[in-house]
């Protein structure tokens, strides 16, 4: 598919490219959930980040607000720099750009994120998953057997396969994910089945992301939105069939080190961006 200029592909990642995130300073306390209705208005968010300004920058806060456009960045740092919104002092708003040197880990989006982003782009209807097989490996786990003498500590572990459908692009993806824990007391049957109930429902939420990670959104500028396949993410899970997957999936077969996605949100810090100092020059001779 040839992507016209103005096109934006967009992955189910943390967004982590160059000028995707806003700083906002002059900002007066209490206002993440205002900065949060604004910014919306512009596009997804990824996240609204409020922090106290440093000491030497004198009272008040600054913000980094981040979406997963970076068309929509720009637009709402061009309507919103300068203005005063939603309190008395106008806002100074900067796109970030990310230094380049440094080198920002790609991390997959939570499931819930894939969520609000498959929501957004695709509609409620736009999209479909379901659990192919759940299933309970906790028997492949060495450590319990290692651990026969201690039977009060239990390890639990479960891996599950999902399928994503997008029936109005023709595209369906599957993503595998494990999760576990440990029961600490295993005569405490209480425990057992929170915990059971608990990593059955990560080991999902890891193979939903997982399937996500297979799709890229194509966001035209007229905000179309057309659909491409990742084949750069490919598994053999994707040409297997159903009940393949459901009895032929072995523990010992499978690099758990590919399997487990890294999902951990990522903290931002100002040392990671460069700002236009223009920008940065206006906002001080004009406290």
């Amino acid at each position: 598919m040839a992507l016209a200029a103005s096109a934006e592909v967009l992955g189910f990642r943390v967004p982590t490219e160059s000028g995707k995130a806003l700083l906002v300073w002059g900002l007066e306390q209490g206002a993440e959930h205002s900065l949060f209705s604004v910014f919306s208005e512009f596009g997804l968010l990824y996240s609204v980040r409020v922090h106290r300004n440093a000491a030497v920058a004198g009272p008040g806060f600054y913000a980094l607000v981040k979406f997963y456009s970076a068309r929509d960045a720009s637009r709402a740092q061009r309507a919103c720099n300068r203005q005063r919104l939603f309190q008395k002092s106008p806002l100074k708003v900067c796109i970030c750009t990310r230094q380049k040197a440094f080198q920002q880990q790609v991390l997959a989006l939570r499931s819930y994120k894939c969520k609000e982003l498959a929501n957004y782009y695709l509609g409620f209807n736009g999209w479909s998953n379901r659990i192919i097989t759940l299933q309970n490996i906790s028997g492949f786990d060495l450590e319990n057997e290692e651990l026969g003498g201690l039977p009060e500590r239990q390890c639990l572990k479960y891996l599950c396969v999902v399928e994503v459908t997008l029936p109005h692009h023709g595209i369906c993806t599957r993503g595998l994910g494990i999760a576990e824990a440990y029961v600490e007391n295993g005569r405490d049957p209480l425990e057992f089945v929170m915990k059971t109930g608990n990593v059955q429902k990560l080991a999902a939420e890891k193979a939903l992301s997982g399937a996500f990670q297979k799709i890229l959104l194509i966001v035209l500028e007229n905000g179309k939105v057309a659909v491409e396949y990742n084949s750069a993410q490919e598994e053999p899970i994707d040409s297997l069939a159903d009940e393949e997957l459901r009895g032929l999936i072995q523990v010992n077969d499978l690099s758990l080190e590919q399997l487990n996605l890294e999902e951990e949100e990522e903290e931002e810090f100002l040392s990671d961006f460069c700002f236009d100092e223009e920008h940065l020059l206006e906002g001080r001779q004009s406290n």
